[in-house]
């Protein structure tokens, strides 16, 4: 016999507005929980190559994008290539149709162009000079915000950069100027501007700036936790952590540890990753990593060593567990290639979650332009 089901009384399941409210606010406090603050993806765009091809870049998976780079000439921040410059600005701009939450930032200096920092940042006079006219390029282009590349402050760099000891306060000085500037245009436009940073990710870097005091005008301090190889040992060019197959000190876990020490807040510290990798050519009879080096030869984009180099059989590749780096070799040619990969990508993500970090960055989009590490990424982030 099929039993019969009693009908429900509502009225014996009295449900409050209260009750109701506060599973609401339960279930919206228990995702901000979990999900924590976003972690920024900053891409560096080089300009300094002429037009760039702003429809291969992928605006929905980046949250900044840093323009490089203006130069540096009688104390004032200047656009070199003003008219490939003024027209690569405004299509970056154009991307924030796609992703209105996009940030557009002009970076100064870099290798090449850090020769006249030291002199620009020297005085008073020169300082409020070189910030007012930095200051002008957010403001006539309708950008997001300044990025320093000094390299360096207080040490050599690219061959014939000025440097002197008086660096290490003025470096300090300079962001405090950019900040007082920005924050008074921000006054006059109603939009906030951000003030960031890319920093060698090594011990002397940290000697010769006051990084206490100058994070203090700074929303990001972008970790240039890559170049690291490029002296007599087959050595990886941006590890994670440090390799058992050599001696070195420098990997980004070393300079995130260093940076914390120094003062910084671990969420303004951007960790590095390379789209791009280097080839050296190492002595005869070398297996690879930790061998002698003879001479580099050059570097090179990842979409290229993933779709040709990694394909030619002679080409052995391999991953470095401690370090958590990827690398190649040719025994016939002897080239030997230290690079980022998916692998190593996901991992320094990861590590930037655990660490609490305020996200990762890259140099430089053209590297990789079928986006094979920027999707590893947002897989990680996102």
């Amino acid at each position: 016999m099929m039993q019969k089901i009693k009908p429900l009384r509502l009225e014996k399941y009295r449900i409050y507005p209260a009750f109701i409210l506060f599973i609401i606010i339960f279930v919206l406090l228990q995702g901000c929980l979990s999900t924590g603050p976003q972690l920024v993806i900053i891409g560096y765009v080089g300009g300094y190559k002429g037009l760039v091809n702003t429809n291969l870049i992928a605006a929905t998976k980046l949250t900044h994008i840093d323009y490089a780079f203006a130069d540096i000439k009688n104390n004032r921040a200047l656009l070199r290539w003003e008219r490939t410059d003024t027209v690569n600005l405004r299509n970056l701009n154009l991307l924030k149709k796609q992703n209105p939450a996009l940030k557009v930032l002009i970076s100064i200096g870099g290798w090449t162009w850090s020769r006249n920092f030291s002199d620009a940042v020297l005085t008073d006079t020169s300082r409020q000079a070189f910030a007012g006219s930095a200051v002008d390029i957010i403001k006539k282009y309708d950008l997001d915000g300044i990025d320093i590349d000094w390299e360096y402050p207080g040490r050599p760099g690219f061959e014939g950069n000025i440097y002197r000891p008086q660096d290490k306060q003025n470096y300090t000085l300079m962001f405090k100027e950019l900040r007082k500037q920005m924050d008074t245009l921000a006054r006059q436009t109603g939009k906030k501007y951000l003030l960031t940073t890319a920093a060698g990710a090594f011990k002397s870097f940290l000697d010769n700036t006051q990084m206490d005091k100058a994070q203090r005008y700074l929303d990001f301090i972008n970790l240039m936790t890559y170049d690291y190889s490029g002296g007599r040992i087959a050595s990886h060019h941006t590890a994670l952590y440090a390799s058992k197959f050599y001696k070195a000190q420098n990997n980004a876990d070393n300079a995130v540890k260093l940076f914390i020490a120094a003062g910084v807040p671990a969420n303004k510290l951007i960790i590095g990753m390379a789209f791009y990798g280097k080839i050296s050519i190492l002595t005869p009879g070398a297996k690879g990593l930790g061998d002698s080096v003879v001479a580099f030869r050059k570097n090179i984009g990842y979409s290229v060593i993933k779709d040709s180099i990694l394909n030619v059989a002679e080409f052995k590749h391999y991953r470095d567990r401690h370090a958590k780096a990827p690398y190649a070799y040719n025994t016939k040619t002897r080239e030997f290639i230290t690079y980022d990969d998916e692998w190593s990508v996901k991992n320094k993500c990861e590590y930037a979650k655990s660490k609490k970090l305020g996200g990762v960055m890259f140099w430089e989009y053209a590297e990789d332009p079928k986006g094979y590490l920027l999707k590893e990424t947002n897989k990680v982030l996102r």
